[in-house]
């Protein structure tokens, strides 16, 4: 079992780096002005989100629903934190969604954001993390 969770928060850690990094290579793509530089960002953003992230996500799922079976979902099914773990994690998937439309916008010349607005979508991931990560291990209801 405890191979299991830590499996899982390895890939959880993977999968939140590329988070995190993912919409500050957007801040610089945005600001960026030369055809060099766009081309490079496209390679770094594609390797990042489809070598990095989405293996850490699918990861992370993995071996977080496999924990749930394992546990027993009846043992935490009443339980309100693995509810609204579960939510935020819903949640962080759409933002995961919403990062790949970025890098599709960016990959066709289509970005329609400046770089402001990702400074502002780079927080959403931290706010995601510190409520999972207080749900789960500080189970507060």
């Amino acid at each position: 079992m405890l191979w299991l969770k830590a499996l899982h928060l390895i890939f959880m850690v993977t999968w939140f780096a590329g988070l995190f990094y993912l919409p500050r290579l957007f801040v610089y793509h945005a600001m960026s002005d030369d055809e060099i530089s766009h081309e490079r960002f496209k390679i770094m953003e594609r390797k990042l989100f489809f070598g990095i992230m989405t293996p850490g996500m699918i990861l992370t799922f993995i071996f977080g629903l496999w924990m749930l079976v394992d546990y027993g979902w009846e043992l935490y099914s009443a339980s309100g934190w693995l509810h609204a773990k579960l939510s935020l994690l819903l949640l962080l998937l759409i933002y995961h969604v919403c990062c790949g439309k970025w890098l599709l916008d960016f990959k066709h010349d289509r970005n329609r954001h400046s770089h402001v607005y990702f400074r502002w979508m780079n927080e959403i991931p931290v706010l995601f993390l510190v409520g999972i990560v207080i749900l789960a291990t500080v189970k507060p209801f």
